[in-house]
């Protein structure tokens, strides 16, 4: 994105190491990574939006099966019976719109003036956009588990940490949807810069590697996508923790008292408690409950993320209770007994000295074994999580914080039949099952099969996730082809000192394209008169010069376009015109790119439908996608080098003048030149000779040629200003006409 090479500081890609390589290569690796700038300011609509939202109603779902009714295979007097105006896809975190859903939508723009026209006119369309994120901001993106809201703004709460994930946005205009939501401030939309998925953006290094401590479970997706193989390395102790069977309730609301009395039951005894939750909104659930059974604890969220070290630190210690949400990578460990560089640390004050601190640590460390002996005695930490997560590495995880070198722990799970993982991927029958089966609430169930089914549950949250990443990156790798051709021509035009000969030789490409088509033109169809004028035109609306039509041939028009570049280099020097020229690709570039980026991504939406006409869709994409392209290189090419051309080069008043005497005096001397010449020739019939040279001196040609010679000498270290005037409508740019053709197939012929 930079325009000078020296100002870029990513250095080439050769090795890298990751830590943490599972959260970052698969976690993370669902939504690309964005370079954001500022876009079309569209706030008020966001706020008009969410006034009106609630109008909307949910489709009734069918009350045998539990499912939406199925429009696809609807006559259109059927589906005009359905129920609703939408339909929520809570896996994939979507809403769609019934054909009786748009026209209400449409119903409401009108009935406050929002709108003229129809919803599906192209000026009012992106209407349907933000009634969807409204929707998606209001229906499945909740406060305090997706994000929080803290200082007026909204916050995204990391899924797979729980930390507040910094300066990150959602994009699409989700995010100024939840912020209407909220009736905060609407932050301008932004526009999509750059982007790279995390497979794209690793796979550039020629080695990479990576460690953590759950990869085991996604060792097929390392080597398919990064040709990576996971070794597992042995733990240095053995491992001494128990880890226990789930047990299994009916109601959340159970379960919770059951881990409420778990955790008291430890406590009492002096055993330190480690609970895992899945959101923040269920943490401080928790930590009310405990409250008011008095049960002193602390709980890790995004919300008081900044005590994070402290928190961790002590909750190895004799009868501490740590409500967490989400354990992984919180890169500190959890010592039994206690932390006693903490406490030293603590103990002797912030302003202490070296020796002063050596003495607290001495008899911290006393204390801390003491107290470490006590907690083993205990069965060392208890790991209890709220509810399985959606991947088996953060359960992994989780456990994973107890039983550390060798020590003793104890991790088991607690699970309800609403948790978001059993209602979505085990199913409502699976509740009703239990309840067939006799299964009381308040009462627990603990059965294999019952373990297998949530495994398997989660496994095919992996496997989707898992697709979901595999459909994001075979999509990407179309655009990161493009991406690589972009990037790479533009860091060449960075890099090159004579920009002109580029320009240069692609005008000659767009020459003998005119002359060939002139040509065909000429044979074929029209009058040769008629594609001669036809040529000229265009020539004209090219390049800015237009040529006698006796003199019209591919040599006079390339000679005269040559002679442009060098007085154009001559009267701003070769320096300052190369930098023109690198400005305006460099500008041309990114602007098409930006475009190309959205055309594309419009493009990914529109190509799902060919599926109902039986063709691939990533295959339309990759067609479409190329073909849309390769026009764009066309019109990059075409449009700079038409504004080279173009462009005028005006010099600062004394050198114009300066420049205008030197001219005057070439003349005379050419005048002088032309007198001996003449009376050489004097004895010769009709004087032909003597017309002859006159002719010659008084052409463009010469003319052009003797100010160059005026130039060359004039105007070196003039200061000159580069002038460019409005480009023309190229040859590859659509017909102004409105045919939907090129230019150059359709008035441009």
């Amino acid at each position: 994105m930079k325009i000078d090479l020296n100002d870029k500081v990513q250095r080439g890609f050769n090795y890298c190491i990751v830590d943490e390589i599972d959260s970052i290569l698969i976690d993370e690796a669902r939504t690309p990574l964005i370079i954001s700038g500022a876009g079309e300011d569209d706030t008020y609509k966001y706020h008009e939006v969410d006034k009106y939202v609630d109008e909307l109603t949910e489709v009734v779902k069918d009350p045998k099966t539990g499912d939406y009714p199925d429009e696809s295979m609807m006559e259109p007097a059927e589906r005009a019976k359905i129920e609703g105006d939408y339909t929520i896809d809570e896996k994939s975190k979507r809403v769609s719109f019934t054909e009786k859903g748009m026209n209400h939508i449409d119903a409401i723009l009108h009935q406050h003036n929002l709108i003229k026209g129809s919803l599906v006119d192209e000026e009012n369309f992106e209407f349907a956009h933000y009634f969807t994120q409204a929707l998606r901001a209001h229906l499945l993106f909740h406060k305090d588990v997706d994000y929080l809201v803290r200082d007026g703004k909204v916050e995204i709460i990391d899924e797979f940490t729980g930390r507040v994930l910094e300066g990150r946005r959602y994009s699409d205009g989700l995010h100024q949807a939840i912020e209407a939501k909220e009736h905060i401030r609407i932050a301008q939309r932004n526009r999509t810069m750059a982007s790279i998925t995390f497979q794209n953006y690793f796979r550039m290094y020629n080695k990479l590697s990576g460690m953590t401590g759950t990869a085991a479970t996604e060792a097929v997706e390392f080597n398919k996508i990064y040709n990576l193989d996971v070794v597992a390395i042995p733990t240095n102790l053995p491992v001494a923790r128990k880890d226990e069977n789930d047990e299994v309730y009916l109601n959340e609301s159970d379960k919770w008292e059951a881990i409420a009395a778990e955790i008291k039951a430890a406590h009492d005894k002096g055993q330190p408690v480690l609970v895992g939750t899945v959101s923040v909104e269920k943490s401080e659930h928790l930590s009310a409950l405990l409250t008011k059974k008095g049960i002193r604890h602390e709980v890790l969220n995004a919300k008081n993320h900044a005590r994070e070290a402290l928190i961790i630190a002590e909750a190895g210690a004799k009868g501490a209770v740590t409500i967490a949400t989400n354990m992984a990578g919180r890169g500190t460990d959890i010592k039994l007994g206690g932390n006693p560089e903490f406490r030293a640390r603590k103990r002797a004050g912030t302003n202490a000295t070296e020796e002063q601190y050596k003495a607290a640590l001495e008899i911290e460390k006393e204390n801390w074994k003491k107290d470490y002996e006590e907690v083993r005695a205990a069965g060392g930490l208890y790991v209890i999580g709220s509810e399985r997560h959606e991947s088996r590495r953060i359960d992994n995880q989780l456990r994973g914080r107890s039983g550390r070198q060798g020590d003793p722990g104890r991790s088991k799970f607690f699970i309800s039949m609403d948790d978001d993982l059993m209602r979505l991927f085990g199913g409502e029958r699976m509740k009703a099952m239990m309840t067939r089966i006799g299964m009381e609430p308040g009462e627990p169930i603990d059965h294999p099969w019952l373990n297998k089914g949530i495994e398997k549950a989660q496994q095919k949250v992996e496997d989707r996730n898992f697709e979901i990443r595999k459909h994001l990156l075979d999509y990407d790798d179309v655009l990161n082809e493009q991406r690589t051709v972009i990037y790479n021509q533009r860091d060449e035009i960075l890099a090159d000192n004579n920009l002109s000969e580029r320009v240069m030789n692609n005008a000659k490409d767009t020459v003998d394209d005119f002359f060939e088509e002139y040509a065909y033109t000429a044979k074929h169809s029209r009058g040769s008169n008629t594609a001669l004028a036809d040529l000229s035109e265009k020539i004209r609306n090219t390049f800015g010069f237009q040529m006698p039509l006796e003199r019209l041939n591919k040599e006079a028009v390339l000679a005269e376009l040559q002679n442009d570049i060098t007085e154009k280099e001559t009267l701003a020097s070769k320096e300052n015109f190369n930098m023109f020229i690198r400005y305006q690709y460099v500008q041309i570039i990114d602007k098409k790119w930006l475009d190309q980026l959205e055309t594309l991504e419009a493009l990914r939406e529109a190509v799902g439908l060919r599926s109902y006409g039986s063709k691939n869709p990533l295959t339309e994409y990759k067609i479409d996608g190329f073909n849309i392209f390769y026009d764009m290189l066309d019109s990059i090419r075409n449009t700079v080098m038409s504004r080279v051309f173009k462009v005028r080069v005006q010099l600062s008043p004394e050198a114009a003048e300066q420049r205008r005497r030197m001219i005057e005096a070439q003349k005379q001397n050419i005048s002088a030149q032309h007198t001996d010449s003449t009376s050489s020739f004097g004895n010769q019939p009709n004087g032909a000779p003597a017309q002859s040279a006159q002719s010659a001196f008084n052409s463009d040609q010469a003319r052009r040629q003797a100010a160059n010679g005026a130039m060359q000498r004039s105007s070196q270290g003039a200061g000159v200003t580069v002038r460019r005037t409005t480009p023309k409508v190229g040859r590859n740019d659509p017909c102004p006409c409105g045919s939907g053709k090129k230019y150059k197939q359709c008035c441009g012929r």
